[in-house]
């Protein structure tokens, strides 16, 4: 873990709606392997949907929109997240330590995977491709402002931008700085603030007003 400040590196082609290569490949093995019947679809949907919805982002928002209301649960989750989450019922099978960081006007938190794709699946869900890229995890670690940028996400100059490094042991969780104007929102309803790159620390909290009301 270390913090780092980074430069610019091109992900556009990880957003946009084309395959990659190797999406292209995984889905050509999937229709050979679906064909000879080796693989059943449904199946294969059932997972991908589970990991998508039910043990996806969707967890870690929650998880992210109680610490916000429960100044208890917050310390906890801070202190042990492995602990708190499984409190929750999202009992981690992927990573046996899971560790909370959280942002402030001071500090901003990213999460990267130098190696390989080390990531929190029972909270964030399937890793996003250009998570698992080469030039997100070389320059997330040298250049994180440059990084930060290519997603849209101007900080101020002061704010230091703190890089964690995951591991098989240990995986990271963002803490993102809670929207003003979210006084008195029931958990659900904060929780549609919270996004996936939020929790990364590739992206900040939806404002309210960008959300349907």
């Amino acid at each position: 873990m270390a913090d780092h400040e980074h430069d610019h590196h091109d992900h556009h082609g990880d957003h946009g709606s084309e395959l990659s290569e190797a999406q292209l490949r995984v889905r050509a093995l999937e229709t050979i392997l679906t064909e000879k019947g080796y693989v059943d679809p449904a199946a294969l949907d059932a997972i991908v949907e589970t990991y998508e919805t039910r043990i996806g982002p969707r967890n870690g928002a929650l998880v992210v929109a109680r610490a916000w209301n429960d100044p208890v649960f917050r310390q906890a989750l801070l202190e042990d997240a492995s602990k708190a989450v499984a409190a929750l019922g999202h009992i981690s099978r992927v990573g046996d330590h899971l560790v909370a960081v959280e942002n402030t006007p001071r500090r901003h938190n990213m999460i990267v995977c130098t190696l390989c794709s080390c990531y929190p699946w029972e909270v964030l869900g399937l890793p996003p491709i250009w998570y698992k890229s080469a030039p997100y995890r070389s320059r997330a670690v040298k250049d994180p402002r440059g990084v930060l940028a290519d997603f849209n996400v101007e900080l101020p100059k002061d704010t230091e931008i703190r890089v964690w490094d995951s591991t098989a042991e240990t995986r990271f969780l963002v803490l993102p700085m809670r929207p003003e104007g979210t006084e008195g929102w029931s958990e659900e309803r904060l929780a549609d603030l919270v996004t996936r790159d939020s929790m990364i620390g590739t992206g900040l909290a939806r404002k309210p007003g960008e959300i349907a009301q």
